[in-house]
């Protein structure tokens, strides 16, 4: 008979085991974490107080935004703790919570890249129809869909991952809570937690990212072919590519994590991919979507240069 036991709480084992890195570790991961909530922070505030970004790129972007604070927000504070903590205990609750939200705004985010995408395949190669088709009904809908279809999906995940039954065993191998690792634990059954995993997970992760990809090669074949301005091309070209770079450094370390069965042996190749999807990312997209973007700069200096005429009138 294996000994299962009632789990009450799990043991992060972290990013790593030697002592002397740590501090280093969270002065890393404090400065990434800051720089999102400041840069995604900043993004959100704009598209909400500037008129002239109430559109559904800007809708969208300011959706994404904040995403992006969520999603660190479900993992890098228990991290920052966990690596000035000795005791790196997660309540059984409480990691089924962080499973639970890591997935659900993890599915919005593959999902909400797509629909922007989109957004910019409608944008450039039917512009005559552009405010027909994304009209504001229409992307409150996309964008509740995408919330929506996320929030089942990961609901899915964390109702089939409490309902295992679990070994002796509390160290889990990871700095958060996610299926793979909580899936080496279980002592039960879990073919059909690993076929979900793989599937459900892998398609929404691959079928973004493959829509996204449709979409950009189509604006660059439509640019190519209809629009034969080199200057246009080439905007359009470094645009697509540094937005794809975006969509790369999420899309791919979260199909190489979920489509490949859990095993003890890739856990480090998981967690360092968990750390890209998970922090890099979301720090990288409020730079690429803003900083090449002329109406973004002009918000922010006419935000900001508000806020500076204020202070000197104080002042004088």
């Amino acid at each position: 008979m294996e000994n299962v036991t009632t789990m009450n709480e799990f043991l992060l084992l972290g990013l790593t085991g030697v002592q002397e890195l740590q501090p280093l570790f969270f002065g890393i991961f404090l400065i990434i974490y800051l720089i999102n909530l400041i840069g995604n922070g900043s993004i959100l505030v704009m598209v909400v107080l500037e008129p002239q970004l109430h559109s559904p790129m800007y809708f969208f972007l300011g959706n994404l935004s904040c995403l992006d604070i969520c999603y660190s927000s479900v993992t890098l504070p228990k991290l920052l703790v966990n690596l000035v903590s000795t005791r790196r205990a997660i309540s059984f609750l409480g990691c089924i919570t962080q499973l639970h939200f890591f997935h659900f705004l993890g599915s919005t985010e593959a999902i909400l890249l797509a629909i922007m995408a989109f957004d910019r395949f409608v944008a450039i190669c039917n512009p005559l129809r552009y405010t027909v088709i994304m009209n504001p009904q229409v992307c409150i809908l996309l964008a509740a869909g995408a919330w929506l279809i996320s929030f089942f999906y990961a609901l899915m995940h964390s109702v089939m991952t409490a309902h295992l039954s679990f070994c002796g065993s509390q160290k889990l191998n990871h700095f958060f809570c996610d299926v793979k690792p909580l899936l080496e634990l279980a002592c039960s059954n879990t073919i059909l937690n690993q076929w979900l995993l793989s599937i459900v997970t892998g398609s929404i992760s691959m079928g973004g990212f493959f829509l996204t990809l449709l979409s950009y090669f189509y604006i660059i074949g439509f640019l190519l072919f209809k629009n034969r301005s080199c200057r246009i091309l080439h905007k359009a070209l470094s645009t697509c590519a540094s937005h794809f770079m975006v969509v790369c450094l999420f899309y791919g370390p979260v199909g190489l994590t979920y489509i490949r069965p859990a095993s003890a042996t890739f856990m480090i190749q998981d967690r360092i991919m968990a750390i890209i999807y998970s922090t890099v990312t979301p720090v990288l997209n409020p730079l690429i979507y803003t900083l090449r973007n002329k109406e973004v700069m002009m918000a922010l200096k006419k935000i900001f240069g508000r806020k500076l005429f204020k202070d000197w009138q104080q002042h004088h």
